[in-house]
């Protein structure tokens, strides 16, 4: 094992996937809580196919991929945020309408133009040798501004992930965190689309979330345990990529399925122990409360019939 993690290192795209990997996981998996909370988590698939229209047309004009997708994407994420908030156009409609329409534009540009060759193949299914080294600065860069902008704006991210009315009430510019929390996310996905591919790196923002809300019941325990979950399905998920030679995004997709099968497992053990728990809490209750009637002297006084009260006119 430790010979073959050795074998990798020793390659310079591996170390390139294993570090803008790990940073696309961790933002991922801190912006997956909130979105999933919200139920908003499938706005990352419907901007990974924006972000395959963008990244088709990119590849068309011979562009910089990343420099095209990403404001694409931001513009997407920000567009569907108004629509679902000021049209009759709500949610999942918004979501379905955008993607599928950035995917046909895609497919296309794609068939009009280079055909389904193997950069398109890379950029639907991801692998680990579709970055340069200049889009691995770029990521770095993004990456680290996106967890700064996060965990500085923490505590108003939370707020409006429980209690949006009540964070509006209090002078909390809701609109603004919520447009904050798509452009990161579009951010993110446009970043992981090279290793994960179009269609899989929505499963990086709600497999993490999900299978961490298993067993962990507080905000702050499900954001730690998914950041950690996420980087360390991650690089098992690229080993064995590596080792098997199979789409860097499908082997991770596996891997957080795994996971998500031992948490489940994991949290009904753990919800089957608090009922037991809380069987003997109530069973001890009852017997306290059928030992106190016992003690306690019977009182004539209580049951003696009461005099009939008299009115006068």
């Amino acid at each position: 094992m430790l010979d073959t993690f050795m074998e990798m290192m020793s390659y310079p795209f591996m170390v390139r996937a294993f570090l803008v990997g790990s940073l696309v996981a961790l933002c991922s998996a801190l912006l997956g809580v909130s979105l999933v909370l919200k139920r908003y988590s499938m706005i990352g698939d419907g901007l990974s196919h924006v972000g395959f229209g963008a990244l088709a047309i990119a590849a068309a004009l011979n562009m910089a991929p990343l420099a095209v997708a990403i404001p694409v994407v931001v513009v997407a994420a920000v567009l569907l945020l108004r629509i679902s908030g000021s049209s009759k156009i709500k949610g999942d409609a918004a979501i379905a309408l955008i993607s599928t329409g950035a995917l046909a534009i895609g497919i296309m540009v794609i068939s009009m133009t280079t055909g389904m060759n193997t950069d398109v193949y890379n950029y639907m299914f991801g692998s680990i040798l579709a970055m340069s080294g200049e889009d691995v600065q770029f990521s770095i860069l993004l990456s680290v501004a996106v967890l700064i902008l996060y965990l500085f704006f923490y505590n108003k991210i939370f707020a409006i992930t429980f209690d949006e009315t009540f964070a509006r009430a209090t002078g909390v510019r809701a609109n603004l965190y919520n447009t904050l929390i798509a452009v990161l996310t579009a951010v993110t996905i446009v970043l992981g689309m090279r290793m994960m591919g179009a269609l899989l790196i929505s499963s990086l923002i709600i497999f993490p979330a999900l299978t961490s809300m298993r067993v962990f019941k507080t905000f702050k325990g499900v954001i730690l345990n998914s950041a950690i979950l996420s980087v360390v399905c991650l690089i098992l998920g690229v080993t064995i990529s590596y080792v098997y030679a199979t789409p860097a995004g499908a082997s991770v997709v596996v891997v957080n399925m795994a996971m998500l099968a031992v948490y489940s497992v994991i949290g009904a053990h753990e919800k089957q122990k608090q009922r037991e728990v809380n069987a003997n809490w109530i069973e001890k209750d009852q017997e306290k409360e059928i030992d106190k009637d016992e003690n306690t002297p019977y009182n004539e006084d209580k049951f003696q019939q009461r005099k009939p009260l008299k009115f006068s006119v």
